[in-house]
């Protein structure tokens, strides 16, 4: 069985069958006027430098693996691979690459897509291919919007979508809220609250919305 917890921002939690954490895209809280993240990961996942991204020392504990770079990993149960992408829709020029990572575990796919700023081409598109949930930006500014994020999701026809870096209550940055994505289109959504635990079988057949809470 694998846990999904969402920490805020772009952060989540996973935890395997075999009990191991891994923690992506750890923020301080502070600075984004959210709580910190209250967990720690044997592995922890970095998409990008940006200071919303990669606070690992928040969530570190003693002999953390800490995995920033494309390429492949294997550590704990977790089959990662990462893949470069770009931060904006200019190949990089004004905000930087990103790497997106795909986490296999438990018998399930999980890609999350940092702060995507672009259409995926073919190349990313056949690596992300069979994801099962997809961790996606929808907030715009800073990354793709709404439309863009449901671009992707028609590119990539994930079995769950995780929405994530959108507009809350009391957060610091200025991006569009969630309301933005779901008026898009009508598509099956589910609201799961903090925390998940689901097995393979749990996973719906068509494409769903899960939206978590902090």
């Amino acid at each position: 069985m694998v846990s999904i917890r969402w920490l805020g921002h772009s952060c989540f939690r996973i935890r395997n069958e075999e009990g191991t954490s891994l923690i992506i895209d750890p923020h301080d809280g502070h600075s984004l006027g959210l709580k910190p993240p209250d967990e720690k990961g044997e592995i922890i996942l970095i998409t990008h430098d940006h200071f919303d991204h990669n606070q690992y020392r928040n969530v570190e504990r003693e002999g953390s693996q800490i995995m920033r770079d494309a390429g492949g990993y294997s550590h704990g149960g977790y089959e990662i691979r990462g893949f470069d992408a770009f931060h904006d829709d200019s190949g990089g020029k004004k905000r930087g690459n990103i790497v997106i990572f795909s986490i296999c575990t438990d018998g399930m796919k999980m890609s999350h897509l940092g702060d995507l700023g672009h259409q995926p081409g073919a190349a990313l598109r056949d690596a992300l291919a069979d994801t099962d949930i997809l961790f996606l930006p929808i907030g715009g500014y800073y990354t793709i919007d709404a439309q863009g994020a449901w671009s992707v999701i028609d590119a990539l026809k994930p079995r769950v979508v995780v929405p994530m870096h959108y507009g809350i209550g009391g957060l610091s940055l200025r991006l569009d809220p969630l309301d933005r994505f779901l008026s898009v289109r009508d598509t099956e959504k589910t609201s799961v609250g903090n925390e998940v635990d689901l097995l393979r079988e749990d996973l719906p057949e068509k494409t769903e919305v899960w939206i978590f809470s902090l």
